[in-house]
Formats: C-alpha cells, sequence, structure tokens
C-alpha cells in the first residue's frame, strides 16, 4: 500500500513559495516551481490558489503572521519596541519581503490584523488617529528603511568591519575625506562593531520622540 499523500492546501503552497523565495529569491517563485517542489501537477495549485497576485498575497500574509502583534498591557513604547523587532527579524528571515510587505492590493487577515492590532494599542496609550498614523508611518518607514540597507551592505553581520572598510575604501581616505576617516577609525574599526546594533539605538529615540510628541 502507498503512504497516504499530505493533502495540498492553500497553508502548505503559501509555505512552499516562500521556502524557495528564501532560498532563491522572489524571482525563482512561479506557479510551476511550487507545484513541483509539491510534487503535483501545476493545474492542482489553481484549486486552491488562483494566480500569482494571489499566490504572493498569501506569502505575504504568512511573513506577517510571523511578526509579533504589540501588547495590549504595559508601557507603550515596550509593545512597539517588541513589535519593531520582531518585524525586523523576520524580514531579515525572509529578505525578499522588503519591497513587498506593503505593496498588495489584497490584503490577508493576518495584514489586517497586525494593523488593526498596531492602531489600536496606539489609540489605548492617547494617541490621536492623526498622531497614530504618523507614528504608523514613521516606524514602518524606520523598520523598512533599516532592513533594506542592512541586506544589502557588501558585508554581512559576521564580518570584520574594520578589515573590510580598508579592503573597500580607497589608501588616500585620510587625506582626501578625513571626517570618514575619523568615523571609520573611531567607529566601524572598532572590535565588535556591527551595523546592525545601530538599530536599537535609532528605534528608541524615535519612539521616545513619538510618544512625547503624542502625550503633550
Amino acid at each position: 500500500m502507498s503512504a497516504r499523500r499530505t493533502p495540498l492546501t492553500a497553508q502548505r503552497v503559501f509555505a512552499t513559495a516562500v521556502a524557495i523565495a528564501d532560498a532563491e529569491g522572489i524571482t525563482a517563485v512561479t506557479m510551476r516551481r511550487v507545484a513541483s517542489e509539491l510534487d503535483v501537477e501545476a493545474m492542482s495549485l489553481y484549486h486552491h490558489v488562483a494566480n500569482k497576485d494571489a499566490l504572493l498575497d498569501g506569502m505575504v500574509d504568512a511573513v506577517f503572521a510571523e511578526i509579533e502583534l504589540p501588547h495590549a498591557r504595559g508601557k507603550w513604547v515596550n509593545a512597539m519596541t517588541r513589535r519593531a523587532e520582531s518585524q525586523r527579524a523576520a524580514l531579515l528571515r525572509h529578505r525578499w519581503a522588503v519591497g513587498l510587505l506593503e505593496s498588495r492590493t489584497s490584503p490577508g487577515p493576518a495584514l489586517l490584523r497586525h494593523h488593526d492590532a498596531f492602531i489600536g494599542r496606539c489609540r489605548s496609550a492617547g494617541f490621536s488617529v492623526e498622531m497614530t498614523a504618523h507614528a504608523f508611518a514613521a516606524l514602518d518607514c524606520y523598520v523598512f528603511g533599516f532592513v533594506l540597507q542592512e541586506v544589502n551592505l557588501p558585508i554581512d553581520a559576521d564580518t570584520d568591519y574594520g578589515a573590510a572598510a580598508t579592503e573597500i575604501l580607497p589608501d588616500d581616505l585620510a587625506d582626501s575625506f578625513p571626517h570618514f576617516a575619523e568615523f571609520v577609525a573611531e567607529v566601524v574599526a572598532r572590535p565588535g562593531y556591527s551595523f546592525g546594533r545601530e538599530f536599537g539605538y535609532g528605534l528608541s529615540l524615535l519612539l521616545r520622540a513619538l510618544e512625547e510628541e503624542a502625550l503633550r
């Protein structure tokens, strides 16, 4: 007797597409490729996912489902810190998602639940609707922008930044660009420096400023 085949579901289709994108990039994701990974005919996917756009919608929603919702209790700054850290972690796991996360025209339930929780947490903390909009835009722009720069750096987190800078930058840096040379020597070349560690500092500044502006 042959082994029973795992039933095909939309969730399995989305998870497989996400795995392909994680490994090879978003351009590798096609209906045919996903079907091949699932060992089914491409036409079988259309019983669960209408088309490529619906596939992308489901992939984006799967990423949103990984992001921690802001806690309803406790300090607003703490809740938003954890939310931003979770958001960044999800984007670093799924680097293809940075450009897609807010681009879809058919938002899924995880996306809507996340946005609703963010808005509700701001409103319960005393933010006006207008200030909530400011906070939403500022925080998402910060997180997405930071991760976009982070994933496009020519060196990774485990690289010796000082040694990498020596290889990348011109030999006459100190003479031609003295301020940049000072920055490299005093910051980048220090043992253990990592660009990613700047995330928390900038996030803290932004959150405190938003809360002060909202509640004054």
